[in-house]
C-alpha cells in the first residue's frame, strides 16, 4: 500500500493537520502522507487541539472526519480552517450541507489510499487556480 516510495507534493499544499478519532485510521493517513512527502503537523482526534493548532498557524491543509468523539465537529474545524484561510478536505462517511460553505471538499469513506492523495492534489489544483486532473471516485470539490 505504501510501497512507492516517497514522492514530494508538487503543489504549495505541504503541512498538513490531520483530524482523525479512529485511531487505525488517523495512523495510516499520517503514514502515508509521511510517505507522499508530506509534512503532517500534527495528527489530533479532537476539535478542541485541533483548533488550537489552527490558531498556532504553519498549516496549509486540513482533513477532517465530519464526526468527532467528545465536544466539537468537524464543522467547527473547519469554520476556524476558513476563516484562517486554510484550505479544508473533509473525510466523512456522510458530509452535511453545511460544509460545501466551509470546505474545498469531501472524500466519502471508504477510500483507497490514492484517493486520498488525488483528492489533496485535486484541492490543491483549485486553490491555485488551475484545474485539477481526474477526480478520484468519492471526491466532492465545492466551488470556494
Amino acid at each position: 500500500m505504501f510501497g512507492r516510495g516517497r514522492q514530494e507534493p508538487e503543489s504549495e499544499t505541504r503541512r498538513i493537520l490531520v483530524v482523525e478519532d479512529e485511531p487505525l485510521i488517523a495512523f495510516d493517513t499520517e503514514h502515508l502522507l509521511t510517505e507522499a512527502g508530506y509534512e503532517v503537523v500534527a495528527t489530533v482526534d479532537n476539535a478542541a487541539e485541533a483548533l488550537r493548532l489552527i490558531a498556532v498557524g504553519g498549516i496549509d491543509l486540513v482533513t477532517a472526519d465530519v464526526n468527532l468523539r467528545g465536544q466539537g465537529t468537524g464543522i467547527d474545524i473547519a469554520r476556524k480552517a476558513r476563516d484562517a484561510g486554510l484550505a479544508v478536505l473533509f473525510v466523512s462517511g456522510q458530509c452535511p450541507i453545511e460544509a460545501q460553505a466551509l470546505a474545498d471538499g469531501c472524500l466519502a469513506k471508504p477510500y483507497a489510499p490514492r484517493d486520498l492523495l488525488a483528492a489533496i492534489a485535486a484541492v490543491a489544483a483549485c486553490r491555485a487556480g488551475a484545474k485539477p486532473g481526474r477526480l478520484p471516485r468519492g471526491l466532492t470539490l465545492y466551488g470556494r
